[in-house]
């Protein structure tokens, strides 16, 4: 087990490089910089339009603007030095987790995902866990009565609900409960007068707004936990094992919560550290844009946009580093939950 994960840990290296060198060689044709904008600016242009276009082979659109300013602003932004220089630069800023300073906020990209974190874990937390706590007794209950018009009804449900993206829900949610009969706010996560509010009223002031982006966030989860549940529960059910409890004179609920409960739900619990952990950066960036939440998601869309590339690159790194830690936890659980596994 300790060489399987050294074996783990020490490919996490390289395929951290592969992934940032990818994206930093992607990153040097994309046309409209960080110079690029600032030269626009400069011009009295919009920084994304025509001048960033204009501009995008060999600083054409930087008529009017002094050569020496040119030099000057890619002096400023690290782009007087060539592309390999930068590179190893930022890997070794990488290795000491220094992410560097954002190109167009006053900030670290540390203090940036500081900033936008709570949003984030608030919309993961709630999605992860009601999505688990109403899937899986929904996924018993349909593999109990499999084949009744519960369980027939209850799939389509679940799968009209998956059919709607959540982006589209969250729109219905906003005109309806939003708009129309005004049941609940249009943006943010807390109220104006937040801070005025007594502990009990910020509870319930935070439930008030989280309503709305929790529900649009959760329901396509629905779908996919609730039948591999259901089709994990129904393997078990129908395994020889369960066959000799009920030949012995158990009851049903001893043999399904006692034996069939706990093989049934390896699957699900080796999954956990993924799905916790994907239910904060994953999937977010519309809902936070619908409902004007500024968490990592949005600030992931502005700085690819703005192409604020320390943001871009150190939060892809955090990222993927946090990912390649959640696999390799997500693999140990099944030698935790499932012992007959083994990584030899």
């Amino acid at each position: 087990m300790l060489s399987y994960i050294i074996k783990r840990l020490l490919l996490m290296i390289p395929t951290l490089f592969g992934v940032l060198l990818v994206t930093f060689a992607v990153i040097q044709f994309v046309p409209g910089g960080p110079v690029e904008q600032i030269v626009s600016q400069l011009q009295g242009r919009d920084s994304g339009g025509e001048g960033a276009a204009a501009s995008g082979a060999g600083y054409r659109g930087r008529q009017g603007v002094d050569a020496k300013r040119i030099e000057e602003i890619k002096q400023l932004y690290g782009f007087d030095k060539p592309a390999h220089e930068r590179f190893i630069q930022m890997v070794h800023q990488f290795a000491t987790f220094d992410l560097g300073k954002s190109f167009f906020y006053p900030k670290s990209v540390w203090e940036l995902v500081k900033d936008k974190l709570p949003v984030s874990i608030s919309l993961g937390i709630w999605t992860f866990f009601l999505s688990y706590l109403v899937s899986i007794p929904l996924g018993i209950a349909k593999a109990v009565r499999a084949g009744s018009r519960f369980d027939t009804w209850t799939s389509l449900l679940i799968l009209f609900g998956y059919a709607i993206p959540g982006f589209v829900l969250g729109v219905a949610l906003l005109v309806i409960f939003g708009g129309q009969l005004q049941w609940f706010p249009l943006r943010g996560l807390t109220s104006g007068n937040w801070e005025q509010l007594s502990w009990a009223a910020k509870v319930v002031d935070y439930l008030w707004h989280i309503a709305l982006p929790v529900t649009a966030s959760v329901l396509g989860a629905f779908a996919i936990t609730t039948i591999l549940t259901k089709n994990a529960f129904l393997e078990e059910i129908g395994k020889q094992y369960v066959l000799t409890a009920r030949a012995k004179g158990l009851s049903e609920k001893t043999v399904l919560w006692k034996h069939v409960f706990r093989n049934a739900l390896i699957p699900l619990v080796t999954g956990f550290p993924s799905a916790f952990i994907g239910a904060f950066f994953a999937g977010s960036l519309l809902i936070e844009t619908l409902f004007s939440l500024d968490g990592l998601g949005l600030l992931s869309y502005e700085s690819v946009m703005r192409r604020d590339y320390p943001v871009v690159l150190g939060t892809l790194y955090l990222f993927t580093l946090i990912g390649l830690f959640t696999k390799l936890i997500s693999d140990l659980c099944y030698v935790w939950v499932d012992p007959r596994v083994k990584f030899d």
